[in-house]
């Protein structure tokens, strides 16, 4: 009998190479699923466009000559040859300015109408009567505050990205566990240091989920603000080709924004689970 089953057993040198093809496998399904989508949507977008002499909407294949062109110019030497590194360094510095503006209003702010209840009674109304505001209504004062340029676009992300930073913010510092500041408590931890030990931590994935969404309410808003005048960026080359009716460097803006949101939202989700490792709730 114990030869049989010796026999039937798989020898540990032959289970190594299933184990890593099945590994293989399984790492190479997630981007294979990932892609399935957008090619779908190229094949149909294909279909839609391609042959149609009077169609708005330009095939893929034009749109790729026209982002090749716009990266590394050569195509059609025009004014948007060659220049899409410009306007993205313009759009992620305004970007990354409006948010870590919103981040060092909006994480404090938030970790104080959270935790004290003076400061929420005082603060809370006001905000959420300002919060329904859309940032386009923001535009003309922005422009009328800080003048035409930069400045304007920054601040409107900021608006953008504030709301979602303090709101789950508060959130989250409102969820932390009563007895975790009791459990503090009783090992000498003071009020005020309550706020570092015990409700920074504990309401990390909050916060998270909450950087992410200001982060990509700041992409989205940033065309909104690169339409005060501002000669380079993203947004600036949409609306410019807009009025110029190419309707291609439209198409190749909205995926360089997306992208570059894309890209950002990665880095902050690869930042939280570096720190919220700890949590089984972690992002």
């Amino acid at each position: 009998m114990s030869v049989a089953a010796d026999r039937n057993q798989t020898p540990p040198a032959a289970t190594a190479p299933r184990r890593q093809i099945a590994f293989e496998a399984a790492r190479l399904k997630q981007p294979a699923l990932a892609l399935l989508l957008p090619l779908l949507v190229l094949i149909l977008w294909h279909l839609a466009t391609a042959g149609k002499a009077y169609s708005l909407i330009p095939p893929p294949a034009q749109v790729g000559l026209a982002f090749y062109d716009l990266a590394f110019g050569g195509i059609r030497n025009d004014f948007f040859s060659g220049t899409l590194l410009t306007h993205v360094i313009a759009s992620v510095s305004r970007v990354y300015g409006g948010f870590f503006l919103a981040v060092l209003a909006a994480l404090p702010l938030g970790l104080l109408i959270g935790r004290i209840e003076v400061v929420r009674q005082m603060l809370d109304p006001m905000l959420q009567i300002l919060r329904p505001i859309p940032v386009t209504a923001w535009l003309p004062l922005a422009m009328i505050i800080f003048g035409i340029g930069p400045t304007s676009a920054i601040f409107l992300v900021f608006l953008g990205a504030f709301y979602p930073i303090l709101i789950n913010t508060v959130f989250g510092v409102r969820s932390v566990e009563p007895r975790l500041f009791e459990a503090a408590s009783m090992l000498g931890c003071t009020p005020s240091a309550q706020f570092a030990k015990v409700v920074l931590p504990a309401s990390l994935p909050a916060i998270f989920t909450g950087l992410r969404l200001g982060l990509g309410f700041a992409w989205m808003i940033i065309v909104i603000g690169e339409m005060t005048g501002v000669p380079t960026g993203l947004g600036a080359i949409i609306m410019e080709a807009r009025q110029l009716s190419r309707t291609e460097i439209v198409i190749c803006g909205m995926i360089a924004i997306g992208v570059a949101g894309f890209i950002s939202d990665r880095i902050i989700l690869m930042i939280g689970r570096k720190l919220l490792s700890w949590s089984p709730n972690h992002v």
